[in-house]
């Protein structure tokens, strides 16, 4: 296979076809399909492929182990993506001061004007802030909502995911379970966004079982289990 037939069956959706492209790709595509390895929930394979530091960062992390994910960072100049990174691996370390690395990549993003990574850590701010203040992350949710509308995309899934976490904080059970279902819909399979849409459903077996596809560390579906706070 080619990272030529890997494209072609992303772009028509078909999920089964692009892994069976992925695990027969010849090596001289391995660097090239490292992002869409991630893409597909696999990111042991994006470790082993990935030449850009922030694509290996980012698999390090769905892996749950960030300090690899920090060591790959290491000597990156700043900018919001590095920034990023760098807050998500404090968050999974359990770092006081992810709030503030998180609201620093926000500031940076904002800057830079890169939508992505300003959704990417208003959703990280919803998730830091979900048990300690569920309003506050509504605020900062909402801040990554309106980028979406302001760029007339649809809302990222993850942040659906988080705010559907968030909504129910705050007792908006009928408003969250209708986020959650919007958010499984728009999710990819294997994604860190489809499990967290599943534990806002109430449905942790199939939760679990899509981690473990995926091969996502268990931190990121720990904070969000009913009755577990803890990280």
């Amino acid at each position: 296979m080619s990272l030529q037939a890997l494209r072609a069956a992303l772009d028509r959706g078909d999920d089964a076809a692009a892994l069976g492209a992925l695990d027969t790709l010849g090596s001289a595509d391995h660097a090239g399909a490292a992002p869409l390895a991630l893409h597909l929930g696999r990111p042991s394979l994006a470790v082993r492929w990935a030449g850009d530091p922030l694509t290996l960062a980012a698999a390090w992390l769905r892996l749950g182990d960030p300090r690899a994910a920090l060591g790959a960072l290491r000597g990156q100049k700043g900018g919001a993506r590095p920034a990023l990174l760098r807050a998500r691996a404090a968050w999974q370390l359990g770092q006081e001061d992810a709030a503030e690395l998180a609201a620093h990549a926000r500031r940076l993003a904002r800057a830079e004007g890169d939508a992505g990574a300003l959704a990417a850590a208003a959703t990280l701010l919803g998730e830091v802030m979900l048990w300690t203040d569920p309003r506050a992350a509504l605020r900062a949710l909402a801040e990554g909502l309106k980028v979406a509308e302001l760029a007339g995309t649809g809302a990222d899934p993850h942040l659906l995911a988080v705010l559907a976490h968030t909504q129910a904080a705050v007792g908006s059970r009928e408003k969250a379970a209708r986020t959650a279902a919007k958010a499984l819909d728009r999710s990819l399979p294997r994604s860190p966004a489809r499990v967290l849409a599943l534990l806002a459903l109430g449905r942790e077996e199939e939760a679990r079982a899509e981690a473990r596809e995926g091969e996502l560390g268990d931190v990121w579906g720990r904070a969000f289990l009913v009755g577990d706070q803890a990280r």
